[in-house]
């Protein structure tokens, strides 16, 4: 992607080497699935927990470091306690590559502001532009705690799409899908679920699956993930249309999105696939949205509601 000397939006927010506690409940953001096992709803931390903290308080105490005062410093800025080296992940964040790659997801925000502006106001609306947080190892959202382990997400309760660039080396690695086109396609699928908040679809179905049972609310999460795969793809043709894709742009987001289909991600991790369990979308739903918003470039044509998905 033809990307340098662009513009770059201004809301982005780097947090890198900061996090929180918390809990990463059902009804949070909207995620790129990484391949992992159920996680624990809720995250309350137990009594064991509570007594287990208090007694590390104690003993660093007794050492000579007071939790509180290095808590209190705030600022999001790295914190190094006596015979702690700096982490791996804080040492990539100040990377080279890491800046260059940040720079990056900053121009792709901005173009993805110019198409969905550009798309509101043509139907006579003010498009509301999503905040785009980078941050390293885990990270406090107004969807609860996440860690770098949930893939990029987008909460609907703060606007802001989340983002460990972490998970672009695992993207490569374990998911086969490296290029700089993959990793646009990530955040546009994650802007498309801001602008799916925006048009009340997230509203209306995070209300609708309190009562739904499992196995329905995964039909109707596939639909919701189908149809912001859809909005990458008028991203991705807008893009196209400016001028700035290179050959094999196209074909890196569409070996991206049949990487991270539910039937596939689940054959590399388990040896087999629970058809039941998807919530996402098989390989050929993922790369056929995608393909679907490229070639039509209009938001009527990504209805995954009223179709067949």
């Amino acid at each position: 992607m033809e990307w340098k000397g662009r513009r770059q939006s201004s809301n982005v927010e780097d947090q890198r080497g900061a996090g929180g506690p918390g809990g990463f409940g059902r009804g949070g953001g909207f995620r790129i699935p990484m391949g992992g096992g159920p996680r624990r709803a809720g995250g309350g931390l137990s009594i064991g927990t509570i007594i287990f903290l208090v007694v590390i308080y104690f003993v660093l105490k007794m050492m000579g470091i007071d939790l509180l005062q290095v808590l209190g410093q705030g600022g999001g800025g790295q914190v190094n306690l006596p015979g702690f080296e700096q982490t791996e992940s804080a040492t990539r964040a100040n990377s080279p590559q890491q800046e260059e790659t940040k720079q990056f997801m900053a121009t792709v925000l901005a173009e993805s502001e110019d198409v969905w502006n550009g798309i509101f106001q043509a139907s006579g609306e003010q498009y509301e532009e999503p905040k785009l947080v980078l941050f390293s190892d885990s990270i406090q959202s107004a969807c609860g705690f996440a860690s770098a382990a949930s893939g990029p997400f987008y909460c609907p309760g703060d606007h802001k799409v989340y983002l460990d660039m972490g998970f672009f080396d695992e993207l490569a690695s374990k998911f086969d899908a490296a290029g700089d086109f993959a990793q646009a396609y990530v955040v546009a699928h994650e802007v498309g679920h801001h602008v799916q908040n925006l048009t009340g679809v997230l509203p209306q179905f995070n209300n609708a699956r309190q009562r739904m049972s499992e196995a329905e609310a995964n039909q109707m999460s596939i639909r919701v993930e189908l149809q912001a795969d859809c909005y990458a793809g008028i991203w991705g043709k807008y893009t196209e249309q400016k001028g700035l894709l290179d050959v094999g742009d196209i074909d890196e987001a569409l070996n991206a999105a049949v990487q991270i289909g539910d039937d596939t991600i689940q054959k590399r991790m388990q040896g087999y696939v629970v058809p039941e369990s998807f919530n996402h979308g098989t390989s050929e739903q993922r790369q056929r949205w995608f393909k679907r918003g490229f070639d039509s470039g209009r938001v009527q044509d990504c209805d995954t509601f009223s179709n067949d998905v």
